[in-house]
């Protein structure tokens, strides 16, 4: 491992953290989007993390690998006063659930601190590697 691995290392997984954490709150942002019934309701969005291999065969962080996407059909709600209600009085929502998104949240801020401490760590730790150097 490197000099520096750790603040790379621990770098690549704050870019992870916040992508989560962006996907988490779009989610929650539309988790009361109304579409008519004849059209997909809005898909849930979650985070594909991959491990970065290096050729030494060392770990070399993480990176999002893409995205994974929820049910488009969502679920039918009876609103018939609602002004995109069909006939039978229908709209769609996203199938989204609010208790397991805020789980993800928090999930992930947590994650976010702990790569952001190990930072702070590993730059005091190089810091005083180089005080003492000098001396």
């Amino acid at each position: 491992m490197g000099t520096f691995a750790a603040i790379g290392i621990a770098g690549s997984g704050l870019d992870v953290y916040r992508k989560w954490i962006d996907a988490v709150s779009d989610n929650l942002a539309n988790i009361n989007t109304v579409r008519p019934s004849n059209e997909a309701a809005f898909q849930a969005r979650y985070v594909v993390a991959q491990a970065n291999d290096n050729q030494g065969g060392e770990s070399g962080g993480v990176h999002v690998a893409g995205a994974a996407f929820g049910s488009a059909e969502g679920r039918l709600v009876y609103e018939p006063d609602h002004p995109l209600a069909d006939q039978n009085g229908y709209v769609r929502y996203p199938d989204i659930d609010m208790s397991s998104q805020m789980v993800q949240l928090i999930m992930a801020q947590r994650g976010y601190q702990a790569n952001a401490s190990v930072i702070d760590r590993a730059k005091d730790m190089y810091s005083t590697a180089l005080t003492i150097g000098r001396n």
